[in-house]
Parts: structure tokens; C-alpha cells; sequence
């Protein structure tokens, strides 16, 4: 009995890695997020892209646009109810604010 006990546990080894493997290879897509401009995107676009941004937050997000015109900056997403300093820094890398053409030409 031990010895086809000890060979189950031989054999399931290799499995285990292997399963180890794909899940730690997922992870990174799960957690991955892209850059986004917070005036336009609609809000599924919002949630997808950002980190710790879900549905209900990123109906608020365009609310607060469709409202107040768009962001100025990034930092003005923690004028949203429910979105604070650190999930702005959280996501700073991948908030993208498209300067318009009229804003792009003031700057020429």
C-alpha cells in the first residue's frame, strides 16, 4: 500500500507544477491595465483599463464629466465620490488626458 501511495504523489508533482505555472502566468493579464483617456472613454472601457476601478465607479467617472466638462488633470478624478488620492497614484501611469485640437494649437 505505501508504495502505489508514494507513487500517486510522484505522479501528481509534475501536475501541480503545472498548474502552478498557468496560474502564475495569468496573473500579470488579470492585474495588466493600458492607458486611458479619462475624457473619452465610456465607462466599460473605464474598468477594464483602470486598477481598482469598477463599473459602479466608472459610471461616476463619466457622470462627473458628463457634468463638470472634462478633466483637467489626473488629479481631478479624486473629485469623483469614491476615488481618493491613492487610487489616482495607483493608476497615474495609465490616465492619458488627449489635448484637443483647440488646446493642442494654443500650445504651438
Amino acid at each position: 500500500m505505501a508504495n502505489s501511495y508514494s507513487a500517486g504523489l510522484r505522479s501528481s508533482r509534475p501536475v501541480r507544477l503545472a498548474v502552478h505555472t498557468l496560474i502564475a502566468s495569468l496573473l500579470p493579464l488579470a492585474s495588466w491595465a493600458g492607458p486611458v483617456d479619462i475624457n473619452k472613454a465610456d465607462a466599460a472601457t473605464l474598468a477594464k483599463e483602470l486598477t481598482g476601478i469598477g463599473m459602479a465607479k466608472a459610471h461616476a467617472i463619466v457622470e462627473y464629466r458628463e457634468k463638470n466638462g472634462p478633466y483637467k488633470n489626473a488629479d481631478d478624478l479624486s473629485k469623483v465620490k469614491g476615488i481618493g488620492g491613492k487610487m489616482v497614484e495607483r493608476n497615474r501611469a495609465n490616465i492619458r488626458l488627449d489635448k484637443g485640437p483647440a488646446e493642442a494649437a494654443k500650445k504651438s
